[in-house]
């Protein structure tokens, strides 16, 4: 069962899926934690949540959240094809590949055009290996990433392959560049920044990041945050 009728009466245990509008500043464990509690108010304090597929913190969108015997599906539900919009500026970048840091380094830009970026996004699309970004939470020897990043260690990240299988150009005021990707589970949208300006010569970062659907979950059919919370309130309306 999905969030098309979310309410308190609802046999959580049995299993349930939530297709989530995760917010902006929240982390995934953050919705899920905040769903556990609700779901605890209502007597459900040693039922299973979890989540199918991670998204950082500043970015939103669809975040699947699996209770009770759906957490089973977790794995198959993460392997599903991702889509995305993003917002991309030209010509700077930043250590996280986006704006959880300030830019350490500008570039021209003034070079690049409409041809040139299309050509550079047309080579980056299909099977290879991706780098993800030193800030993540890819486990290295059982820490995250970005631990060892804020500490200034260095450390290689282990390339993943990854399948990007399309790439559209919604907007383009250079130096900034609207896209709309379809990718693989795994993929990093940041990394892809990261390469699209390496490929123009120039440099890239994230300036925003709205995953619009996981598989067959859109988040033209999502919940917020607030509507979960008022469904999952002791005294709601079923």
């Amino acid at each position: 069962m999905t969030s098309d009728r979310l309410a308190p009466d609802i046999d959580f245990p049995e299993g349930y899926i939530i297709n989530v509008d995760k917010p902006l500043g929240w982390t995934s464990t953050d919705v899920v934690r905040k769903i556990k509690f609700m779901l605890g108010k209502l007597g459900h304090r040693r039922i299973k949540v979890g989540h199918a597929g991670t998204l950082d913190p500043l970015a939103t969108g669809v975040l699947i959240v699996c209770i009770g015997r759906a957490t089973k599906m977790v794995d198959a539900l993460q392997a599903e094809t991702k889509v995305y919009e993003t917002d991309i500026r030209l010509g700077a970048t930043t250590p996280s590949y986006d704006l959880e840091h300030e830019v350490d380094t500008l570039y021209p830009w003034e070079h690049i055009t409409a041809e040139s970026l299309r050509e550079a996004l047309d080579g980056l699309c299909g099977e290879r290996l991706q780098t993800p970004p030193i800030y993540s939470a890819k486990q290295i020897d059982g820490r995250r990433a970005y631990e060892y990043a804020r500490e200034g260690s260095e450390v290689k990240m282990k390339q993943a392959l990854v399948n990007i299988h399309s790439m559209e150009i919604l907007s383009c005021q250079l130096p900034c560049v609207r896209l709309r990707i379809t990718c693989s589970k795994g993929t990093y949208i940041r990394s892809i920044a990261k390469e699209l300006g390496e490929a123009l010569g120039s440099g890239a970062h994230l300036t925003s990041l709205r995953r619009i659907a996981s598989g067959g979950f859109t988040v033209a059919h999502a919940l917020t945050m607030e509507e979960i919370v008022a469904a999952l309130s002791p005294g709601a309306e079923a």
